[in-house]
Formats: C-alpha cells, structure tokens, sequence
C-alpha cells in the first residue's frame, strides 16, 4: 500500500496529460493553468514547511519512522525545484552573458587540452543534467556548456528566444574560440548545431574542428517513437493551444508565451508512471530501513529531475512545426535568418553521430542522418551504443567506460587532421 502522499503524487501526475488531450470545453477550463499552478505552488509552501518539520522531529524516534518516511516524501513533493548546482568542486566562469543563456567555463584554460563546447539541449531541464558528462571530459579537456535560462524569469522587454536566436547564439559561442574547438550536441540542439556550422561554413569563418551529434532528432522520419509518433497526430494549432501558457505576474518573465517546465515536467512523468511511482515507492521504503545511501540517491536523481524550466513560445512552436511535423532539415528546406541552410557545404567540420539502441525519445537512425546530410564533411563516424536509452548515451557506467573513449579518440582524430 502506498502512502497517503504518494497515492496524491501519482493521480496529479496522471491527470495532467488527461486533461491535454481532452475536448476544447476542458481547454477552456484549464486555460489558467499556470496561474493555478502558481497559486498552488505559494499554498503548498505552508505543507512543506509542516512536512519538514515533521521529518525533522521524527528524524530518530524508531516507532515513527513510516511518519518520518511519509514526511520527508510530502516535503519533497511539495518543495519548489530550482536549478541545481553543477557541484563539481571546480571554479565556473560566465564566458559570454546573453539573456536567455551563457557560455559557461569549468576551471581554467589549459591550452595544451583541446576546447569542448557542450551544447545543451533546450528541452525543459537545466544544463546541469548533463553533469556527467561534463565530469568526464573535464580532466583531459577545456569544458564549455550553453547555461539555458528559464524563459519564465527572462523580461519580455529582453525580447522573444525564436529557433533563429538558438542558431545567433551558437555561432556566436563558436566564434570565442576562433576555430579551435570541438562541438558536442546532445539531442535537441543537433539540428541548431548543425544549422549553425553549415552558415559558418558558407560564410568561410572560423568553424568547429569536429561535431558530435548525441541522440538527436536530425531526420524524426526515421525509426520514430512515441514522440514523434505523438508530434505527427496533432497539428501546430494543437500545440500552440494546448501548451502555451502566459507567464503570470509573480515572476520576472511576466506576461511571456512560454511551454511551462512543470507542463513539461507531467509529460516526462507520464511516459514512464509505472518507474516513477515504483522508484518513490522504493525510496519510502529506504527511508523506512534506514538505507541512508540509496534513498540519497534517489533524491539526487530527483532533484535534477523536477527541475525544469519555461521554453520561449516562439522557439518551442518552431521546433515541433520545422523539426518534428515538416522535417526541414534533411527536406533541404531549413531557412535560419532567411537564409537556407546547406549542411552540404561543411566541408572543414568533421562529424561523429552517437545514438542508442534502446533509445526510445530518438530512434536508432535518426541522428545517423546527419552523414548524408554532410557528404563532404572530412571525417566520418557513427557510433550505436547497445544496450542504452536515451538518458545512456551522455551519462552512466557504458557512457563513461564505452562512449567517452570513442568521442575521445575521435576528437584526437579530427584535431590531427
């Protein structure tokens, strides 16, 4: 039997998916939502406050310690996540400061290892999910990450984030480095990624000595899954109606079109439930036995996990209609800035692809289009990790011991060019 808590954790999860899928009357009422969510929000900090204070009470009487257990799982549920820290014990330097992302630094500049810029996708969570990934290049490499903002604290006097201002903004990260650096794009910014090296190109600058390409949606026609499957079966209309939201008065970014993260947040919940509510079912139990370690684990993972952010409108709708719905890109049709995107003409950049075979967000073959996309890229390789997911491919045990060194001897490779 599930604690009371948990039991109202998992219904308020499923129904928000219900409730997006349902008729226009329901729309209508759930129009508010995120100012219903806001309201929430500001009422839920006097049950946090008394759920904390429960588990702190009961923190070591051994006949409370289901009280104490239920108690730490009502604080959590009720606590608001913001981002979290990279806490990667090294110093981090803003490089670049734009409104809706930096360039970010870890440590200092060793001009011995080469550069990396590590494009983060713009997809509802921080760039800190990729921590992992940036622990391991960090000992034999300069780290860089694109620090997204959360749209809903940006001022709309700071003007409106579009697909195009993702391609200004990397080209305008990939020039700091005059050349010398190797790009990595895990996921969502492949197509961005690649967008914006084959404009370099075009215009003879400075462009990346190599490109990874991570699990991303280049060409979704390809093996697709229950998201692109889901993109296909409604209209941009839908999305633009069902999804965005007015950022309410409460917040810096007020009166903003934004897809809110905590919407975000109920769709990534929903496409696995069944793990959720059994790994929170796991952690009530850890905290029950006393198991200290896993349950810190538990809640390290979540931390990172609840915490999501707005996506800008315009770049949110964008992305479903030119990436998902229309397939532009390997169509030949992507214009950035008015003008057409030619992938064919980088010719300098060396290209790697990485996907997984369990992969069930990017399917096998999707970022593998790339190769044909850049036939005179100077350096070719793909690489199908077995046995991972989507979350795999940047992070965990056969990312760090079976991936990592490829893309390591890969970079290797193009900088000896």
């Amino acid at each position: 039997m599930l604690p009371p808590a948990l039991r109202v954790f998992c219904c308020c999860t499923a129904l928000l998916p219900v409730l997006y899928t349902s008729s226009d009357a329901v729309y209508r009422v759930v129009a508010m939502l995120y100012n219903l969510h806001a309201m929430g929000t500001f009422w839920a900090r006097s049950v946090n406050l008394y759920a904390f204070l429960n588990a702190t009470l009961t923190k070591d009487i051994p006949w409370l310690k289901q009280w104490h257990a239920a108690s730490r799982l009502l604080e959590r549920y009720t606590r608001p996540y913001s981002r979290p820290a990279f806490d990667l014990g090294i110093e981090e330097s803003v490089v670049i400061c734009k409104p809706f992302g930096d360039l970010l630094r870890f440590g200092a500049v060793d001009v011995k290892k080469p550069n990396l810029l590590i494009v983060a996708p713009m997809s509802g969570h921080y760039a800190t999910l990729l921590r992992g990934t940036v622990r391991e290049f960090m000992l034999d490499h300069n780290v860089y990450i694109t620090d997204w903002h959360d749209a809903g604290s940006v001022p709309l006097s700071d003007g409106r984030f579009t697909l195009d201002s993702y391609v200004d903004y990397l080209r305008e990260f990939i020039r700091y480095f005059d050349g010398d650096v190797h790009l990595m794009a895990v996921c969502q910014p492949s197509v961005p990624a690649m967008a914006a090296v084959a404009l370099m190109s075009e215009d003879q600058e400075q462009v990346p000595l190599s490109m990874i390409l991570m699990g991303g949606p280049v060409d979704t026609r390809k093996t697709p899954t229950e998201v692109n499957d889901f993109a296909e079966n409604h209209n941009l209309n839908w999305f633009r109606r069902h999804t965005i939201h007015t950022v309410p008065l409460n917040r810096r970014g007020a009166g903003r079109s934004v897809y809110p993260g905590f919407l975000q947040l109920a769709g990534f919940l929903s496409m696995n439930l069944d793990r959720h509510v059994s790994a929170h079912h796991d952690y009530f139990e850890h905290l029950v036995s006393g198991d200290g370690d896993s349950a810190a684990q538990h809640e390290s993972f979540y931390d990172e996990y609840l915490a999501v952010m707005d996506l800008d409108a315009p770049f949110y709708l964008e992305t479903i209609q030119k990436v998902f719905l229309e397939h532009h890109l390997p169509k030949g049709i992507l214009k950035c800035t008015g003008r057409l995107v030619k992938p064919e003409l980088i010719s300098a950049t060396a290209l790697m692809t990485i996907e997984g075979e369990l992969d069930d967000i990017t399917g096998p073959g999707q970022t593998r289009a790339a190769h044909k996309l850049c036939p005179t890229a100077p350096l070719h390789e793909h690489l199908t990790q077995s046995n991972v997911g989507h979350y795999g491919i940047f992070n965990g045990r056969r990312f760090r011991e079976e991936i990592a060194p490829r893309i390591r001897a890969f970079i290797q490779q193009a900088a000896a060019r």
